[in-house]
């Protein structure tokens, strides 16, 4: 199965950034009918996981739900019907 991934290392302090690239992959992966979004906030202190989380709850109709990864609670799942 087809998943698309976005790694938020590299832009974890560019709040606008970071909003863009979550809304371009959950628009990309309507368009292109990817069934899941792996999305890596990383480990850190938590914040940028919590960030994108609420990012996600503000756009609840763009996907179905969101999963944590039981063994590696720097990473989430989105997926989509």
């Amino acid at each position: 199965m087809k998943k698309l991934k976005l790694d938020l290392h590299d832009i974890f302090n560019k709040h606008r950034e970071i909003e863009r690239a979550l809304t371009d992959i959950l628009k990309e992966a309507k368009e292109t009918k990817v069934k899941i979004v792996e999305i890596i906030p990383g480990k850190g202190s938590g914040q940028l996981k919590k960030r994108v989380l609420k990012f996600l709850e503000r756009n609840r109709g763009l996907y179905d739900r969101v999963d944590k990864d039981s063994k590696n609670w720097g990473r989430l799942f989105v997926r989509f019907k």
